[in-house]
């Protein structure tokens, strides 16, 4: 299923909800589903002295959701002082470790962020160049160009201001049935396939104007990367993004089961879809094939620990090889528009608010199997829980780990004064 308005991560204060059921029999293979009264707790990594209320909440908001894998890394003021991987399940062989791999999501939006604005800072691209400067759209044949694609500015992409809304029309990145159809192209569709079909659309809104949070948005910018860059997408941002912070498991993921990579964890849905892998209209499990990873790069296709976010996220703590002090004041500054009623408003690839103290930054993801949360606090405190569903039987928000984590850290009176990342990058 799609990332809807109300299940996708949408840059609000928190931004997943679940439906539905997950059985910890699916983790294993196993035929039938366990009852979630028998499965049993493992937890893996460095809990430090004073930080039990994180581990406490994080298996209470799993247990009472039957999450199988969970993972949670905390950092204070640039260092790793926390790093587990929690599994609550029936099965033997799944333990989750702290540097398991996840399907990030939309976590991947504030790194696909920070690759163009080192393009910028290094003078290879600016917030005001223009997409049909950048990128070739060719429509459909019939379909015509919207005249307003030339006010389309990679800083507007960035912030969600290109004029695309998916709750007008359907997210074109979860719209690959209708694409082979519309343009005769074989399945799997790939990028360029979404992009002129997406270039034959007449945008909902006149670019600028009106905040509407965009998938598209952020596959455009990946395509603008490699254009500007020479380098794919992926190469880019592990040379200059993730290298120099010491990141070397980040990775973009795959979509079928049979394609995962060693250190990742399963992923669970009570739905299932049609494949968009070929023509056959099989049902698969969500998670497995009724989208494509691959297309969502940019935006959505990252695998990652819990660590590595922490550690990626340090980079908008200071000035470093990688972004400049004035890269990311960019990054957190008010857009011309779409600052909301809660105040909060979406900067380049972070929600930002600002609060007593100081300034809070985060961004939250969601997919069939995925849920994610990313937080950079005032006070110096940076938090990613990764979940491996984002749906149960419970009726239960999970929105409420973000709230959750928050008075986790505020019930910690005593910080360990160590730094873990030598253990764990």
């Amino acid at each position: 299923m799609a990332d809807g308005l109300t299940r996708r991560d949408f840059g609000r204060t928190v931004g997943l909800s679940g439906l539905g059921l997950a059985g910890a029999g699916l983790l294993t293979g196993q035929a039938g589903t366990a009852h979630a009264a028998a499965a049993s707790w493992r937890t893996t990594g460095t809990l430090g002295a004073g930080l039990s209320s994180f581990d406490s909440t994080m298996k209470a908001f799993m247990q009472a959701r039957n999450i199988s894998c969970g993972s949670l890394a905390v950092a204070r003021k640039g260092k790793l002082v926390l790093a587990r991987g929690y599994t609550w399940t029936t099965s033997t062989v799944l333990k989750t470790q702290p540097t398991s791999l996840f399907r990030i999501a939309s976590l991947s939006k504030p790194i696909t962020a920070a690759a163009i604005l080192k393009l910028v800072q290094d003078g290879k691209l600016k917030l005001t160049d223009r997409l049909p400067d950048l990128l070739t759209l060719t429509p459909p044949s019939g379909k015509t160009l919207d005249p307003r694609l030339a006010n389309v500015t990679v800083l507007r992409l960035l912030q969600h201001l290109g004029g695309w809304d998916s709750s007008v029309t359907t997210d074109p990145m979860f719209s690959d049935l209708t694409i082979s159809r519309a343009l005769g192209a074989a399945l799997p569709v790939g990028q360029a396939d979404i992009i002129r079909y997406a270039s034959g659309l007449t945008l909902n809104h006149d670019p600028g104007s009106t905040y509407a949070y965009a998938n598209y948005d952020y596959m455009l910018l990946g395509r603008i990367i490699e254009k500007v860059s020479g380098m794919p997408y992926a190469t880019y941002v592990q040379q200059k993004i993730l290298g120099p912070r010491g990141i070397t498991r980040m990775r973009l993921g795959r979509t079928l089961k049979a394609n995962a990579v060693t250190g990742e964890v399963p992923y669970v849905s009570q739905y299932s879809g049609k494949t968009v892998f070929d023509a056959s209209a099989a049902s698969v499990p969500a998670p497995y094939g009724s989208f494509s990873l691959e297309n969502m790069a940019a935006h959505g296709g990252w695998l990652g620990s819990a660590v590595d976010l922490v550690r990626f996220a340090g980079i908008f703590d200071a000035a470093s090889s990688v972004l400049t002090s004035t890269s990311i004041s960019r990054a957190f500054a008010q857009p011309e528009t779409g600052v909301n009623d809660g105040g909060w408003w979406y900067g380049c690839g972070w929600s930002v608010r600002n609060v007593t103290g100081g300034r809070n930054t985060w961004h939250t993801g969601s997919l069939p199997g995925t849920s994610t949360i990313l937080v950079r606090r005032y006070d110096g405190l940076t938090w990613a829980a990764l979940f491996n569903q984002r749906d149960d039987a419970s009726g239960l928000s999970y929105s409420d780990i973000d709230s959750a984590l928050h008075k986790a850290a505020n019930a910690v009176t005593t910080w360990p004064t160590g730094d873990l990342y030598g253990t764990y990058l």
